[in-house]
């Protein structure tokens, strides 16, 4: 018997899954957990580009290659005014200014690089919350369907205690009844 024939409505809905649903079904369907480890996830998938450019992205981005750089910058400048070395690079510093040209031309393609791959770990988060909050909601569901089916089996034990107590009562009546 074909399923999508005993359940009609299954097959539309299943196919305006995306690929995250459909893989989050897939998963609940082989019993797998869908809480993962993402920065793990995402470290398996890096390239080694990908680790230079994050490397890359971390040193430029701190303070320390900051205050590194500006001594750098500040010897430079001083050393070729004052002149206590032979000016290599007089004012107004071309030289300095092409090795920082050079220094941005690839630092800003790199930075953009790890930028993008920080994007599409946080895409990959945001996946991964989509999945346990629908695992959630599936659970409370459950839960729920759970609780409502013991309410009403204790409703039902309520009222068939409720009967028994009426019929005790009706026949403890009885033979008050019958004597009066």
């Amino acid at each position: 018997m074909d399923t999508d024939q005993a359940h009609p409505d299954t097959r539309p809905v299943i196919t305006h899954l995306n690929e995250i649903e459909q893989a989050f079904i897939d998963r609940l369907r082989r019993r797998e957990r869908v809480v993962r480890n993402v920065n793990e996830l995402d470290a398996e998938r890096m390239t080694v580009g990908q680790r230079v450019a994050d490397g890359v992205a971390a040193t430029m981005g701190s303070w320390r290659f900051i205050i590194i750089q500006s001594v750098v910058l500040l010897g430079w400048i001083t050393l070729n005014v004052i002149g206590w070395i032979e000016h290599w690079d007089p004012y107004p510093f071309i030289l300095l200014n092409l090795a920082l040209s050079f220094q941005a031309a690839y630092s800003a393609p790199i930075i953009m690089m790890s930028q993008n791959r920080q994007s599409a770990k946080d895409r990959l988060q945001a996946d991964h919350d989509y999945e346990v909050n629908l695992k959630a909601e599936i659970e409370i569901e459950e839960l729920h369907k759970k609780l409502d089916a013991l309410r009403e089996l204790q409703w039902a034990e309520l009222i068939e205690l409720q009967e028994r107590q009426l019929r005790l009562l009706d026949q403890l009546c009885q033979p008050q009844q019958e004597a009066g």
